[in-house]
Protein backbone atom coordinates (compact mmCIF):
# COMPACT_ATOMS: atom_id res chain seq x y z
CA UNK A 1 0.00 0.00 0.00
CA UNK A 2 1.44 3.62 -0.73
CA UNK A 3 1.91 6.01 1.95
CA UNK A 4 -0.83 8.30 0.36
CA UNK A 5 -3.60 5.35 0.75
CA UNK A 6 -3.26 4.82 4.43
CA UNK A 7 -5.38 7.86 5.79
CA UNK A 8 -8.28 6.87 3.08
CA UNK A 9 -7.86 2.92 3.85
CA UNK A 10 -7.97 4.42 7.74
CA UNK A 11 -11.01 6.45 7.01
CA UNK A 12 -12.89 3.74 5.32
CA UNK A 13 -12.44 0.72 7.89
CA UNK A 14 -13.79 3.23 10.44
CA UNK A 15 -16.95 4.37 8.42
CA UNK A 16 -17.48 0.70 7.91
CA UNK A 17 -17.07 -1.18 11.33
CA UNK A 18 -19.31 1.72 12.71
CA UNK A 19 -22.36 1.20 10.86
CA UNK A 20 -24.93 -1.33 12.23
CA UNK A 21 -25.44 -4.59 10.07
CA UNK A 22 -29.14 -3.83 10.03
CA UNK A 23 -28.19 -0.33 8.25
CA UNK A 24 -25.93 -1.74 5.78
CA UNK A 25 -28.28 -3.96 4.28
CA UNK A 26 -31.81 -1.95 4.98
CA UNK A 27 -34.24 -1.31 2.10
CA UNK A 28 -31.67 -2.29 -0.65
CA UNK A 29 -32.60 -4.38 -4.32
CA UNK A 30 -31.42 -7.64 -5.02
CA UNK A 31 -29.14 -9.12 -7.91
CA UNK A 32 -29.24 -12.82 -8.04
CA UNK A 33 -25.79 -13.08 -7.84
CA UNK A 34 -23.49 -15.26 -5.09
CA UNK A 35 -20.50 -13.35 -4.34
CA UNK A 36 -17.39 -16.00 -2.89
CA UNK A 37 -14.10 -15.00 -1.50
CA UNK A 38 -11.26 -16.97 0.49
CA UNK A 39 -9.18 -15.59 3.38
CA UNK A 40 -6.52 -16.64 5.65
CA UNK A 41 -5.46 -16.85 9.43
CA UNK A 42 -3.87 -13.57 9.44
CA UNK A 43 -6.49 -11.98 8.07
CA UNK A 44 -9.62 -12.60 10.16
CA UNK A 45 -9.31 -9.70 12.20
CA UNK A 46 -9.77 -7.79 9.54
CA UNK A 47 -11.85 -9.87 6.46
CA UNK A 48 -15.24 -8.60 8.42
CA UNK A 49 -14.24 -5.13 6.60
CA UNK A 50 -14.50 -6.49 3.18
CA UNK A 51 -17.99 -8.37 3.73
CA UNK A 52 -19.08 -5.10 5.41
CA UNK A 53 -17.92 -3.41 2.18
CA UNK A 54 -20.14 -6.05 0.11
CA UNK A 55 -23.37 -5.54 2.45
CA UNK A 56 -22.70 -1.90 2.24
CA UNK A 57 -23.29 -1.95 -1.86
CA UNK A 58 -26.50 -0.05 -3.38
CA UNK A 59 -27.73 -3.39 -4.11
CA UNK A 60 -27.51 -7.39 -2.66
CA UNK A 61 -26.18 -10.18 -3.66
CA UNK A 62 -28.49 -13.71 -2.77
CA UNK A 63 -25.65 -14.43 -0.69
CA UNK A 64 -22.11 -14.08 0.52
CA UNK A 65 -19.64 -16.47 1.37
CA UNK A 66 -16.78 -16.81 3.25
CA UNK A 67 -14.57 -20.12 3.10
CA UNK A 68 -11.85 -20.70 5.71
CA UNK A 69 -9.71 -24.13 6.01
CA UNK A 70 -11.50 -26.43 8.60
CA UNK A 71 -8.97 -25.34 11.36
CA UNK A 72 -10.46 -22.07 11.54
CA UNK A 73 -13.84 -23.63 13.04
CA UNK A 74 -13.22 -22.49 16.58
CA UNK A 75 -10.99 -19.00 15.94
CA UNK A 76 -13.76 -17.08 14.23
CA UNK A 77 -13.64 -13.26 15.92
CA UNK A 78 -16.91 -11.69 16.91
CA UNK A 79 -16.16 -9.17 14.52
CA UNK A 80 -17.53 -11.89 11.68
CA UNK A 81 -19.82 -13.79 14.08
CA UNK A 82 -22.07 -11.18 14.59
CA UNK A 83 -22.02 -10.75 10.77
CA UNK A 84 -23.35 -14.31 9.76
CA UNK A 85 -27.67 -14.72 8.75
CA UNK A 86 -29.45 -15.15 6.06
CA UNK A 87 -27.29 -13.31 3.89
CA UNK A 88 -23.87 -13.55 5.08
CA UNK A 89 -22.31 -17.16 5.95
CA UNK A 90 -19.05 -19.41 6.50
CA UNK A 91 -18.33 -22.38 5.22
CA UNK A 92 -14.86 -24.55 5.20
CA UNK A 93 -12.85 -26.14 3.17
CA UNK A 94 -10.14 -29.01 3.66
CA UNK A 95 -7.32 -27.12 1.63
CA UNK A 96 -5.67 -24.06 1.98
CA UNK A 97 -5.46 -22.64 -1.21
CA UNK A 98 -7.12 -19.62 -2.77
CA UNK A 99 -9.13 -21.66 -5.40
CA UNK A 100 -11.40 -22.42 -2.89
CA UNK A 101 -13.49 -19.01 -3.53
CA UNK A 102 -14.52 -20.72 -6.73
CA UNK A 103 -14.11 -24.47 -6.88
CA UNK A 104 -15.99 -24.85 -3.76
CA UNK A 105 -19.34 -22.43 -4.53
CA UNK A 106 -19.22 -24.17 -7.96
CA UNK A 107 -20.10 -27.14 -6.35
CA UNK A 108 -22.84 -25.73 -4.17
CA UNK A 109 -24.00 -23.24 -6.56
CA UNK A 110 -23.99 -24.70 -10.36
CA UNK A 111 -26.50 -22.61 -11.91
CA UNK A 112 -25.45 -19.28 -9.94
CA UNK A 113 -23.93 -16.56 -11.21
CA UNK A 114 -20.76 -15.45 -9.05
CA UNK A 115 -18.76 -13.29 -7.93
CA UNK A 116 -15.45 -13.87 -6.70
CA UNK A 117 -13.43 -10.95 -4.82
CA UNK A 118 -10.11 -10.66 -2.46
CA UNK A 119 -10.39 -10.38 1.20
CA UNK A 120 -7.96 -7.96 1.57
CA UNK A 121 -9.79 -4.88 -0.19
CA UNK A 122 -13.10 -2.88 0.60
CA UNK A 123 -15.04 -2.18 -2.07
CA UNK A 124 -16.93 0.94 -3.17
CA UNK A 125 -20.88 1.26 -3.17
CA UNK A 126 -21.41 0.47 -6.57
CA UNK A 127 -19.25 -2.21 -7.15
CA UNK A 128 -21.45 -5.00 -7.46
CA UNK A 129 -24.09 -3.32 -9.44
CA UNK A 130 -21.75 -2.28 -12.63
CA UNK A 131 -20.77 -5.65 -12.16
CA UNK A 132 -24.07 -6.84 -12.83
CA UNK A 133 -24.79 -4.38 -15.54
CA UNK A 134 -21.52 -5.67 -17.11
CA UNK A 135 -22.64 -9.24 -17.46
CA UNK A 136 -26.21 -8.04 -18.19
CA UNK A 137 -24.35 -6.85 -21.33
CA UNK A 138 -22.31 -9.33 -22.08
CA UNK A 139 -24.70 -12.79 -20.25
CA UNK A 140 -22.01 -15.09 -21.34
CA UNK A 141 -18.63 -13.43 -21.09
CA UNK A 142 -16.34 -14.06 -17.48
CA UNK A 143 -16.76 -10.28 -16.71
CA UNK A 144 -13.52 -8.54 -14.59
CA UNK A 145 -13.14 -5.32 -13.69
CA UNK A 146 -9.19 -5.43 -13.59
CA UNK A 147 -7.90 -7.45 -16.46
CA UNK A 148 -4.32 -8.11 -18.21
CA UNK A 149 -3.27 -9.31 -21.45
CA UNK A 150 -0.92 -12.37 -21.33
CA UNK A 151 2.03 -11.42 -23.65
CA UNK A 152 3.88 -13.70 -25.95
CA UNK A 153 7.30 -12.12 -27.53
CA UNK A 154 7.15 -12.43 -31.40
CA UNK A 155 9.49 -16.03 -31.07
CA UNK A 156 6.25 -17.02 -29.40
CA UNK A 157 7.78 -17.59 -25.50
CA UNK A 158 5.88 -16.09 -22.93
CA UNK A 159 6.99 -13.06 -21.62
CA UNK A 160 7.59 -12.21 -17.86
CA UNK A 161 3.96 -11.41 -16.35
CA UNK A 162 5.58 -7.45 -15.59
CA UNK A 163 5.22 -7.54 -19.77
CA UNK A 164 1.79 -8.36 -19.29
CA UNK A 165 0.32 -4.86 -19.35
CA UNK A 166 -3.45 -4.13 -17.91
CA UNK A 167 -5.22 -2.95 -21.35
CA UNK A 168 -8.64 -1.90 -20.82
CA UNK A 169 -9.26 -0.95 -25.12
CA UNK A 170 -8.53 -4.91 -24.98
CA UNK A 171 -6.17 -7.26 -25.99
CA UNK A 172 -4.83 -7.75 -29.25
CA UNK A 173 -5.26 -11.16 -29.08
CA UNK A 174 -9.13 -11.55 -26.90
CA UNK A 175 -8.35 -15.37 -25.96
CA UNK A 176 -5.53 -14.13 -23.66
CA UNK A 177 -7.38 -11.22 -21.42
CA UNK A 178 -6.70 -12.30 -17.79
CA UNK A 179 -9.39 -11.54 -15.30
CA UNK A 180 -7.51 -9.97 -11.94
CA UNK A 181 -9.35 -11.46 -8.67
CA UNK A 182 -8.75 -8.34 -6.91
CA UNK A 183 -11.32 -5.85 -8.46
CA UNK A 184 -13.52 -8.48 -8.69
CA UNK A 185 -14.59 -11.43 -11.37
CA UNK A 186 -18.17 -12.40 -12.28
CA UNK A 187 -18.22 -16.14 -14.07
CA UNK A 188 -22.02 -16.77 -15.26
CA UNK A 189 -23.25 -20.55 -14.75
CA UNK A 190 -21.64 -23.47 -17.09
CA UNK A 191 -18.82 -21.01 -17.97
CA UNK A 192 -15.79 -23.63 -16.24
CA UNK A 193 -14.58 -26.85 -17.39
CA UNK A 194 -15.30 -29.89 -15.20
CA UNK A 195 -11.31 -30.06 -14.80
CA UNK A 196 -11.85 -27.08 -12.14
CA UNK A 197 -12.54 -29.38 -9.92
CA UNK A 198 -9.46 -31.56 -9.96
CA UNK A 199 -7.73 -30.32 -6.84
CA UNK A 200 -4.60 -32.47 -7.64
CA UNK A 201 -4.42 -30.89 -10.74
CA UNK A 202 -4.29 -27.15 -9.88
CA UNK A 203 -2.41 -27.92 -6.69
CA UNK A 204 0.24 -29.32 -8.63
CA UNK A 205 0.01 -26.85 -11.62
CA UNK A 206 -1.05 -23.52 -10.07
CA UNK A 207 -0.48 -23.65 -6.31
CA UNK A 208 -0.48 -20.05 -5.83
CA UNK A 209 -2.11 -19.05 -8.84
CA UNK A 210 -5.84 -19.47 -9.18
CA UNK A 211 -6.78 -16.72 -11.32
CA UNK A 212 -4.35 -18.83 -13.83
CA UNK A 213 -5.85 -21.77 -13.28
CA UNK A 214 -9.89 -20.27 -13.47
CA UNK A 215 -8.66 -18.70 -16.75
CA UNK A 216 -7.31 -21.59 -18.49
CA UNK A 217 -10.65 -23.97 -17.69
CA UNK A 218 -12.73 -21.07 -19.08
CA UNK A 219 -10.77 -21.23 -22.35
CA UNK A 220 -10.83 -24.78 -22.56
CA UNK A 221 -14.89 -24.33 -21.91
CA UNK A 222 -14.60 -21.99 -24.76
CA UNK A 223 -15.57 -19.05 -22.68
CA UNK A 224 -14.25 -15.38 -23.19
CA UNK A 225 -13.02 -12.99 -21.10
CA UNK A 226 -13.28 -9.40 -20.78
CA UNK A 227 -12.91 -6.07 -18.80
CA UNK A 228 -15.98 -4.17 -17.81
CA UNK A 229 -16.18 -1.18 -19.34
CA UNK A 230 -18.00 0.35 -16.16
CA UNK A 231 -16.05 -0.54 -13.62
CA UNK A 232 -15.65 2.86 -11.41
CA UNK A 233 -13.16 3.41 -8.91
CA UNK A 234 -10.77 0.58 -7.75
CA UNK A 235 -10.93 -1.05 -4.23
CA UNK A 236 -9.90 0.49 -1.40
CA UNK A 237 -6.55 -2.02 0.16
CA UNK A 238 -7.35 -2.61 3.98
CA UNK A 239 -4.27 -1.50 5.78
CA UNK A 240 -1.93 -3.96 7.51
CA UNK A 241 -4.01 -6.93 5.41
CA UNK A 242 -0.55 -7.68 3.04
CA UNK A 243 1.56 -8.88 5.88
CA UNK A 244 1.05 -11.97 4.25
CA UNK A 245 0.64 -12.15 0.30
CA UNK A 246 0.89 -14.41 -2.99
CA UNK A 247 1.77 -11.21 -4.83
CA UNK A 248 5.13 -10.72 -3.80
CA UNK A 249 6.23 -14.09 -4.78
CA UNK A 250 4.05 -14.45 -7.59
CA UNK A 251 5.50 -10.99 -9.40
CA UNK A 252 9.06 -10.98 -7.95
CA UNK A 253 10.05 -14.56 -8.24
CA UNK A 254 8.25 -14.56 -11.82
CA UNK A 255 5.76 -17.43 -10.58
CA UNK A 256 2.75 -15.96 -12.55
CA UNK A 257 4.61 -16.87 -15.72
CA UNK A 258 6.17 -20.42 -14.67
CA UNK A 259 2.56 -21.32 -13.69
CA UNK A 260 0.76 -19.95 -16.94
CA UNK A 261 3.79 -22.03 -19.00
CA UNK A 262 2.92 -25.11 -16.94
CA UNK A 263 -1.06 -25.00 -17.48
CA UNK A 264 -0.38 -24.32 -21.26
CA UNK A 265 2.21 -27.49 -21.64
CA UNK A 266 -0.65 -29.35 -19.93
CA UNK A 267 -3.36 -28.60 -21.70
CA UNK A 268 -1.61 -28.15 -25.06
CA UNK A 269 -3.17 -24.24 -25.27
CA UNK A 270 -1.71 -22.77 -28.40
CA UNK A 271 -2.57 -19.19 -28.98
CA UNK A 272 -1.30 -17.33 -32.22
CA UNK A 273 0.61 -13.65 -32.07
CA UNK A 274 -1.36 -11.19 -33.06
CA UNK A 275 0.51 -7.85 -33.79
Amino acid sequence: MKVKEIPVSLFHQAKLSWQSQRKLVANKKQVPVIVSLASIPSRLNIVHLTIRSILNQDVLPEKIVLWLHEDLKDSIPKSLNVLVGDLFSIKYADYFSSHRKLVEPLKLYPNKIIITCDDDMMYRKNWLSKLYQAHENHPDHIVANQTRCITYGSDGELLSYKAWKPDESGCKNPLLTLPIGAGGTLYPPDSMDKTVFNQELFLQLTPKADDLWFKAMGLLKGTKSIQAQNSGKEPIPIWGSQKVSLKKGNIGMDKNRTQWQALTDHFQLKFENID
